[in-house]
């Protein structure tokens, strides 16, 4: 499947306003375009958004496949069902997104073939990459900024959609200009932010 497919899906309403959201503060509920998300109310995409990385990388997948998706909040109902996201009881912080669970819901619900890989080498990247696969990558958000230095690794999930010799290509729900939304890096800059691990699919 050709990288050229793929569209890009942010987890955030509005692309052009990540970088305020990143780097400014700007509140996320300032977002005039949430409701393109199927978001039930504004408070709710103000509480989620920064935690639909995963969503947004399955909506993509979805995409490239068909051309028609459900909508963000759509999707994301049904991984919460499936147990893909937990609320602690008591703070209400929001963790996931849990792999196998995740993988469960896509399989029965969009007969994507998901696979969970809890450690995941670059070489095995890249061979899943040479397979046809996609991989959801764990990877440190800043990944958005790779002309500076790494400051860990993984928390945040990028949809990698292929590779030519030693680039990959990724489109990355969070990234605050056009070309860190639609990405490209040698797999050694990569390697910097990858945490080791993800979901591989097959559309």
């Amino acid at each position: 499947m050709s990288d050229l497919r793929f569209p890009t899906v942010t987890q955030y309403a509005s692309p052009d306003l990540i970088a305020a959201y990143a780097y400014e503060g700007r509140d996320r509920g300032d977002d005039p375009r949430w409701a393109e998300t199927g978001a039930p109310d504004l408070d709710t995409y103000r509480r989620w958004c920064g935690h639909m990385c995963g969503i947004a990388c399955l909506r993509m997948a979805l995409l490239a496949r068909t051309g028609d998706a459900p909508t963000l909040f759509e999707l994301l109902d049904g991984a919460r069902k499936y147990g893909a996201y937990t609320e602690h009881a008591d703070t209400g912080a929001i963790h996931g997104l849990v792999y196998a669970p995740f993988a469960q819901y896509v399989g029965d619900v969009y007969r994507l073939h998901a696979e969970v890989h809890p450690r995941l080498t670059v070489d095995d990247l890249l061979a899943l990459l040479d397979s046809g696969r996609l991989v959801m990558a764990s990877v440190h958000k800043e990944i958005r900024r790779p002309e500076n230095p790494a400051p860990g690794k993984g928390g945040h999930l990028v949809l990698v959609t292929g590779r030519q010799g030693d680039t990959v290509y990724f489109r990355n729900p969070s990234g605050h200009t056009a070309q860190a939304r639609t990405a490209s890096l040698v797999v050694a800059e990569f390697a910097e932010f990858f945490g080791g691990r993800g979901v591989s699919l097959t559309c």
